[in-house]
Parts: structure tokens; sequence; C-alpha cells
């Protein structure tokens, strides 16, 4: 494994001004994360987790701090497509089908035809819809349309995924497969996630540490190591285990300013 880290923030702020009123949205804030390693920030409304996330996908700048992705700029690190990213609603382009939705950012940066077409094909049977090349989203339910997202950000095999509440609009019987679905992707691609979430629950159940945030200006309050096995064993035992009930706790106590005990292989620092 690389001793460069998939991402690095250093004492970043975030400030924006407008008008009489000047908003500090991040204030101070540092973080690493491993290649591979699996990551959400999860924190009340405001708190800056988005605009955490816009940061590293060089969508925003800093106001101060830095900004590392796999030991580059992230201005560079989007030029070189080293990172993949989806937002809570799809985002398709209804007039292109599922497999020509996935294939968009290998047009964009010429692929040749074969080469897109290989790649497309091993992303449909990835995400389970090869019976679905054909299809158009509004063809689709929710849930596949976010699967169809994945697979795009997955197109140039970023060793980074960013995700921006990418389950947050579906129901929660779709959520939770779509939870699982993910734990897998993450596991066989060995991309390294951040994930943005307001679940507490969705946090535990996909992420090797948990970053929590304070009400706005948003600084990083606590950061939980779950130690809950392997992402690729994880599954519906998971949810109905003493461990996972425990690991909650600790997030939502966290979250509230509590100090919980914290449960057996759980880790703050």
């Amino acid at each position: 494994m690389t001793d460069i880290d998939a991402v690095q923030v250093e004492q970043v702020s975030r400030v924006f001004a407008g008008g009489r009123r000047t908003v500090t949205a991040l204030d101070d804030v540092s973080l690493s994360l491993a290649p591979g390693e699996f990551v959400s920030l999860i924190g009340p409304s405001g708190c800056g987790k988005s605009t955490l996330l816009r940061l590293i996908a060089d969508l925003d700048a800093p106001s101060s701090g830095t900004v590392s992705v796999f030991g580059k700029t992230a201005q560079q690190a989007r030029l070189d497509q080293d990172y993949g990213i989806a937002f809570q609603q799809a985002g398709l382009l209804p007039w292109r089908t599922v497999a020509a939705n996935i294939a968009l950012p290998l047009e964009l940066h010429k692929v040749p035809a074969s080469a897109r077409k290989s790649r497309v094909a091993e992303l449909l049977a990835l995400v389970g819809l090869e019976d679905f090349a054909s299809h158009y989203p509004d063809q689709l339910s929710g849930g596949m349309q976010q699967r169809v997202a994945i697979a795009r950000a997955l197109a140039e095999k970023p060793r980074l995924l960013l995700m921006d509440e990418p389950f947050g609009a579906l129901d929660e019987m779709t959520r939770e497969r779509m939870q699982t679905e993910l734990v897998r992707l993450a596991a066989e691609t060995g991309a390294a996630v951040v994930f943005v979430t307001h679940s507490i629950p969705e946090a535990v159940f996909l992420s090797d540490r948990v970053i929590v945030m304070s009400p706005r200006p948003g600084r990083i309050t606590r950061e939980i190591e779950l130690g809950l096995g392997p992402a690729a064993e994880r599954g519906e035992r998971l949810r109905e285990s003493t461990d996972f009930y425990a690991a909650v706790t600790a997030v939502r106590e966290a979250l509230h300013g509590e100090g919980a005990a914290l449960p057996v292989g759980v880790e703050t620092r």
C-alpha cells in the first residue's frame, strides 16, 4: 500500500462573504484518508459536510489551508480523473441510454469506441444492470438510476469516490440495498470513499471511520474508528448485531456532545 494519503486536508477554512454578512462554513479542519479507506462525514445540516466534499473535488477553493489528493493539488487530481463523484440526484441525461450515460466521461476524454464498449460492459455487470443497457433513465427506479450514476463515477477507474448523500432520496428498503451494493463495489474496486450523510446507521454500516462535525462553523469534533470487520463481509447480519447498535449509539452520542463509553472494537480520537 502506498504511503501517500488518498486525501489530505490541512487546517482548511472556508468563508463565504456576501453583502453585509460573512458566513464561516468550515473552520480549521484537518483530515486524512488512507487509500482504500471508507470515511463518512456526519453532522447537523449546514455544518459544512458538502462544502468539505466540494473542496476535495476542486469544485470550490478553501479560504485558507490546503487540500491534496494522492499527493497532488485538488485541481490536478481533478484534471487527472483521480476521483469520481456522485450526488443525491443521479443527474442522468434523459436522452441517453443507461449504457450511453455510463460511457459519457469516457467519450469526453476521447477513449476509443472499442475500449468504451468493453468498460461499459464491465460496469453494467458490476452494478447488476446488464439487462438494462438500452433503457432510458425514466424507465428505471430511483435505486437503479443511482446504480447507473455510481457506474458512471467509476468509469475511469478512479482511486477515490466522493459521494454527497447519494441515497438520500430513496425509500428505506432501496437505501439499505444500495448501501450493501456500495460496500461491495468499494471492496471490489479498492477505491477510497468520502461519503456525506445525515443517517447515523448508514454511516456506521458503510464506514471504516466516521467523522463527526459540529454545527457551523464546521469543525471536526470526533473521529470514530468502527472496527466492524472487512467491508466485503458486511451484510444484513451486521445491521442486527450488538456491535452495530453499540456503534450507532457511540456516533449518536458524539453528535450530541455526550461522552459515551465506546463499544469493544470502536475507538475515538
